[in-house]
């Protein structure tokens, strides 16, 4: 249980769900209770809210108190006609750095690759590795994971694509990182 204090900010009703309870024979119920704070979490929205409860006292007197616990919305808390709920002190989540790299980066592409086969010539058969998302990309070709595209991308007849990054984001797998540096390496 939680005691008030008169720092806290005034409370405001809302209908609490509380769950059927099967040893009792009792259907789900709702209780207005005291909407105290919202919390966004990872998962959704949790609400802490204070549900009329009694205490005993030390004297053997029970007394009216409330009982403060957090419970998941929209699932277990209704709104009660009438009440505006934008004075409840609200938390949201903070955008995680993941968050913010896809809202400059956008979208993750998908992972894969094609090869389209390029006919003609004489000679082995040759080439173009591509990304699965590029527009040069045949749609009826088979995905190849990272392993399958590395060794299509040793063999001497096949090209990686440019447009698409396909070179840029095999070529370090194949050759190491090293090479994208300007000088080389220093040995001392």
């Amino acid at each position: 249980m939680t005691p008030h204090s008169d720092a806290d900010p005034e409370p405001v009703p809302v209908r609490v769900v509380l769950p059927a309870d099967p040893l009792l024979g009792s259907e789900p119920q709702e209780v207005v209770a005291r909407l105290w704070k919202r919390r966004q979490t990872e998962t959704g929205w949790v609400y802490l809210v204070g549900m009329p409860s009694y205490r005993d006292r030390e004297d053997g007197t029970v007394e009216a108190a409330e009982y403060r616990v957090w419970v998941r919305a929209p699932e277990h808390v209704r709104p009660v006609d009438g009440v505006d709920y934008d004075q409840v002190v609200t938390e949201r989540l903070q955008p995680s750095p993941q968050s913010a790299v896809l809202e400059v980066l956008g979208e993750r592409r998908p992972s894969g690759w094609v090869l389209q086969k390029v006919s003609g010539g004489r000679g082995p058969a040759r080439g173009v590795l591509h990304a699965l998302d590029c527009e040069e990309a045949p749609k009826d070709a088979p995905q190849l994971d990272w392993k399958r595209a590395l060794d299509v991308a040793e063999n001497p007849a096949t090209r990686l694509c440019t447009l698409c990054g396909c070179a840029q984001e095999l070529t370090p797998l194949l050759r190491g990182f090293d090479h994208i540096t300007d000088s080389a390496p220093d040995d001392s």
